[in-house]
């Protein structure tokens, strides 16, 4: 007899999960972002920042990802944690916005970006490891909330997320002040970013900005490199002659050692 199904999370996964880790079964690893990310709001609009350093464990796994995603043509979104929930949950936020603007002809509002990512965190209680600072411009204004994996929100004029937050809080605490010029925001936007960059473990690599005003968004991609090599290896090496002392020489005369005969040309069958 075939029982009704209800509703609610399904914990079978769950149940097969620590079957085969009692067992001795070993599940596949994801990418953590480590991350530090932040958000202030200034004078005219909002700017993002973001590191680009994502690890598995404690090997680098990318040092040069892409953390401030794309919501909106007039929103973006700053993820720390897994990787691809940070991703996916904002893609699939992206696609919602997409389809709402077409059936209304309106531009997205940013509360309502706000309120589709916290219900669907807070459906999985924190299982989907996605730690958001999301900001934009709309017809209200500049806005920046952050939003937690278990789908609790902030709204502040500055925010900081990520393994390397409480560095960037510290250096927002210290800087921010009310109408900030475009100019003073994004250097203290990537000063922040610095500082988790230098302070944890977890971030590095360079300096991501999205600056988002209601004229439209500048992203910029590795805005700053803080981690670049300060020697470049060229290929084929070259060295000065005499740069590099002889220890040891030996010649060879191959006209003596090598005898070259010269044979009959032999036909070839092609049938």
């Amino acid at each position: 007899m075939e029982t009704a199904q209800q509703g609610g999370f399904s914990f079978d996964l769950c149940k097969r999960n620590e079957f085969f880790a009692a067992k001795g079964v070993q599940h596949p690893g994801f990418t953590k972002t480590g991350t530090t990310i932040a958000g202030l709001i200034f004078k005219d609009g909002v700017v993002l920042g973001a590191d680009t350093r994502s690890t598995a464990g404690s090997t680098v796994a990318d040092k040069n990802c892409e953390k401030i995603h794309f919501i909106a043509p007039n929103i973006y979104c700053c993820g720390a944690g897994t990787a691809a929930d940070t991703e996916n949950v904002t893609g699939m936020v992206a696609s919602q916005l997409e389809l709402h603007r077409y059936a209304t002809g309106t531009q997205s509002r940013v509360v309502t970006a706000m309120t589709l990512l916290k219900g669907h965190l807070f459906k999985y209680q924190g299982h989907v490891s996605a730690a958001l600072v999301l900001g934009g411009v709309d017809f209200r204004g500049p806005h920046l909330f952050t939003v937690y994996p278990h789908g609790s929100t902030d709204s502040l004029p500055f925010a900081t997320m990520g393994s390397g937050s409480l560095n960037a809080m510290a250096v927002f605490e210290a800087g921010f002040k009310d109408d900030m010029s475009r100019e003073e925001a994004m250097a203290l936007v990537a000063r922040a970013i610095r500082s988790g960059v230098m302070n944890d473990l977890g971030s590095g690599s360079n300096v991501d900005l999205c600056i988002i005003t209601k004229d439209g968004v500048e992203y910029l991609r590795n805005h700053e490199y803080l981690q670049t090599k300060t020697y470049e290896r060229q290929f084929p090496q070259k060295f000065a002659s005499g740069s590099v002392p002889v220890v040891r020489e030996r010649v060879y005369d191959i006209r003596r050692a090598v005898q070259v005969v010269e044979g009959e040309p032999m036909e070839m069958e092609v049938s």
